[in-house]
């Protein structure tokens, strides 16, 4: 009886560590390297030597781009900017994508609603990006006019929460 005990402890603190594990062990980069929809904004992270900062403690919010919001760019962009005499201005518009601290959907919209309808977001590169609502959806503006609407929210990791996006964005 005292071995069986001890085995289904055994277990259980297993399986509780395996699950903490698991729930610290999956950062934003992580999440983005296993979405299909993703592979250039990965590739373009790992160009710009972004996957270690990515992978720090964080928290960060990501506005990710897909794969069809780069192809949206100008034929030959995203190729230039995967070159090794790129790497800056590339770490540049990836770090425009992202925000220090870990805001959630709901956080999002709680700061558009005490805005009055816009929230201004200041991101890791420095610059801004102002969040609105428009017919029901968050709708990221850029520096230069440019729009991106989130179209998936709250994809959690370890070091923060990533929201899928349907443009590039650019900085100044």
């Amino acid at each position: 009886m005292k071995s069986i005990k001890s085995v289904a402890m055994l277990v259980v603190s297993s399986v509780i560590s395996m699950g903490a594990f698991a729930q610290t062990s999956v950062d934003i980069v992580d999440i983005a390297a296993g979405s299909p929809a993703h592979t250039t904004l990965v590739a373009a992270v790992k160009a710009a030597g972004l996957v270690e900062t990515l992978k720090s403690a964080g928290p960060f919010t990501v506005f990710a781009p897909t794969n069809e919001a780069f192809d949206k760019l100008p034929k030959g962009t995203v190729e230039t900017l995967l070159k090794p005499e790129s790497k800056s201005k590339l770490a540049g518009i990836l770090t425009y994508h992202v925000v220090a601290g870990n805001l959630d959907a709901a956080a999002v919209l709680d700061a558009i609603k005490k805005g009055k309808g816009k929230v201004v977001l200041t991101t890791v590169a420095g610059g801004i990006l102002t969040a609105t609502l428009e017919k029901g959806k968050v709708v990221l503006t850029d520096e230069k006019g440019g729009k991106a609407t989130v179209t998936t929210t709250d994809l959690k990791g370890s070091n923060g929460v990533i929201h899928v996006i349907d443009h590039v964005l650019l900085p100044k």
